[in-house]
């Protein structure tokens, strides 16, 4: 296989004698019942929030930042970090490679594509700023555009493109309220006034309202004018059924520490078969090839044990379903969000068509936009409360405050959350 160097075994594949990965523990499915699991079945979700160690401090309604690995998947990241920590470069130079194959295939798997379309990052940051840095398409004259709810460091990486490759950077604000046909326009009509785009960011799922785009929609629509779209999905693998594929883009970017519930350190980065050329290596390469995906992220030194540990989180999350996670996750949002939808004191910033709504979503006081006015909200959320949300801002029009509930949260906690914010619109 060549091509591989010691830092691509860290990344995860190559070859070498060794022990194999330690089993996965026997408890990763114990205690689910193996029927059920509808929305609002109490008891099938009871089991599944007993595999999780959650704090008593307050309601958890902030877990957009990483979600909590489940009981046993903890417990196999803390035996693999044990090995690890016991036998370092013994078994990092002559062990991993395999091991490190066997959870790329699983990753691989899971998101629908080749063992040559995919490397493994630390987190979807690293895998996204890799493809935007690194898209060598561009020329001078050309336009690049990204949204308001996209991700501040990819916007970030969207915007170094005017001088790093002497492009047009364009940003467009996404409607609000938003609809699955108005969301196609907006990006039909960005495309429109910039006929010399070559490169379109689009984010799954945002981490600033829990909007869902169609995605597969826009993608199809900027191809057929020339565009090549970069998808975030960070926050959509795990809560939204798809595959690489099914989102019809080249480039996508991945996090695992998110509704997989690996280890917080874990990403991966797809580029589509034939496509890897058309992202430059990292420059930290010496000698890369030209179709390695491998050399496109020079990750380092990382937490082994954290991405060995992820055969276990999928075996979790697949134990119960992405389908039945993202209908369970949507009932909870939907028990705080829809009595709310037409509460004179709120917006609810996601709407309710299931197309476009996941657990996440965000809520604002109606003329309330400012961000530290925002920040005081989940403040209050917290100090009276006990429930712990997260204010976010860079939303066009205005900052607002996001409710993110996660497997181990109860109807209870949402209504306690319905019932506050009532309390205090007076």
């Amino acid at each position: 296989m060549p091509g591989w160097t010691r830092r691509h075994l860290l990344q995860g594949g190559g070859l070498a004698l060794g022990a194999g990965l330690l089993p996965v523990a026997a408890a990763t499915t114990t205690g689910l019942p193996t029927g059920g699991g509808e929305p609002s079945d109490s008891a099938f979700w009871r089991a599944v929030a007993s595999q999780y160690d959650v704090t008593q401090q307050v309601i958890q309604l902030e877990n957009g930042n990483w979600v909590m690995m489940a009981r046993p998947v903890l417990a196999d990241y803390q035996r693999q970090q044990a090995r690890v920590n016991a036998e370092t470069s013994f078994y990092a130079r002559r062990s991993f490679g395999p091991d490190a194959k066997r959870v790329v295939e699983r990753v691989a798997a899971l998101i629908g594509c080749g063992l040559d379309e995919i490397t493994l990052t630390r987190n979807a940051t690293e895998a996204l700023l890799a493809l935007i840095g690194g898209y060598n398409r561009l020329r001078p004259g050309d336009t690049v555009i990204y949204a308001d709810l996209d991700y501040d460091a990819m916007q970030a990486g969207m915007a170094s493109l005017r001088q790093r490759r002497g492009v047009e950077v364009v940003r467009i604000d996404l409607p609000e309220p938003a609809t699955y046909q108005g969301l196609i326009d907006a990006y039909a009509a960005a495309l429109t006034a910039h006929p010399k785009t070559r490169l379109l960011l689009l984010t799954h799922l945002t981490h600033r309202t829990g909007l869902i785009l169609p995605v597969a929609e826009i993608t199809a629509m900027a191809r057929a004018r020339g565009v090549d779209v970069i998808v975030d999905a960070a926050h959509s693998i795990g809560l939204v059924e798809f595959t690489a594929d099914s989102l019809g883009a080249d480039f996508v970017g991945y996090n695992l520490h998110k509704w997989i519930g690996a280890p917080v350190g874990v990403g991966a980065l797809y580029i589509r078969r034939g496509r890897v050329p058309d992202i430059d290596p990292s420059p930290a390469e010496m000698e890369p090839a030209p179709d390695n995906i491998r050399a496109r992220v020079h990750t380092g030194t990382r937490d082994l044990a954290a991405m060995l540990a992820v055969p276990a989180a999928i075996d979790f999350h697949q134990s119960i379903g992405t389908n039945r996670i993202a209908a369970r996750l949507r009932h909870l949002r939907d028990r705080w969000a829809e009595p709310l939808r037409d509460h004179p004191a709120y917006e609810i910033l996601t709407p309710p068509d299931p197309r476009l709504t996941g657990g996440l979503t965000s809520f604002r006081r109606r003329g309330v936009v400012g961000e530290a006015e925002n920040a005081a909200i989940s403040r209050q959320l917290l100090e009276k409360y006990g429930i712990f949300t997260v204010h976010r801002a860079g939303v066009a029009r205005g900052a607002c405050v996001r409710v993110t509930p996660a497997l181990f949260n109860q109807e209870s906690d949402t209504d306690k959350l319905l019932a506050a914010l009532r309390h205090m619109a007076g």
